[in-house]
């Protein structure tokens, strides 16, 4: 019997054989691809949409190879969606960074740049917010088996993102203000930091995602 894939989005903007390599460790019953094919990314039962980097340019590529109507398509599809970082961003309705960019919109709200007067008990923080961060869980979600609430994940982001609907947003983290990191609705999902680099957090975050059963 043949494995489940799972496809890694490959659009040149994200670490892709980090995660693959976590998802190969965490989900040794899948087949892990790493694709900008968009019939082999159709063909997965699993999606993860990764990214890192400027938005104009994440932006410019998943235009170049009709990934914004395509991601949107697998949603419809039922299948269980990971955005990561900047693929988190380039779900929302639209970022700030780079004189503004227009995103997806598959998660409505905006991505917001920290600002350069951020501070924190009378202390300037800096930007971009980078290194381990704890993240409050605001509800119950299959992603979060086994993950303690205000355990620690790996950040590295300057623009953070807020939901246009508080009851999508499972997880929040707090840098200078609060921000939206983990986002949920039906079959998708997306997070701002990056599970790959957050050690057993992360990893079992990805291997929840391996086996999210969605209701989709």
């Amino acid at each position: 019997m043949s494995k489940a894939t799972i496809a890694v989005i490959d659009y040149g903007m994200g670490n892709l054989h980090s995660v693959a390599s976590a998802l190969e460790h965490v989900a040794p019953n899948h087949d892990i691809v790493i694709s900008s094919d968009a019939e082999v990314i159709g063909n997965a039962e699993r999606i993860i949409f990764p990214g890192v980097g400027a938005m104009r340019d994440c932006m410019a590529e998943i235009k170049r190879l009709n990934f914004h109507k395509l991601v949107p398509e697998l949603i419809s599809d039922g299948k269980p969606v990971l955005g990561i970082c900047v693929g988190m961003q380039a779900l929302m309705s639209h970022s700030e960074e780079n004189g503004g960019v227009d995103a997806i919109d598959q998660l409505p709200g905006q991505v917001t740049f920290f600002g350069d007067d951020l501070t924190e008990n009378g202390e300037r923080l800096k930007v971009p917010h980078m290194g381990w961060n704890t993240v409050q869980q605001n509800a119950e979600h299959p992603l979060w088996h086994n993950i303690d609430n205000h355990s620690h994940f790996y950040f590295v982001h300057s623009y953070y993102a807020k939901s246009d609907n508080p009851e999508v947003v499972i997880g929040q983290c707090q840098y200078g203000l609060e921000f939206d990191v983990v986002l949920a609705k039906d079959n998708l999902a997306a997070v701002q930091f990056h599970p790959e680099k957050s050690h057993s957090n992360g990893l079992q975050l990805l291997k929840n995602f391996s086996q999210w059963q969605t209701d989709s």
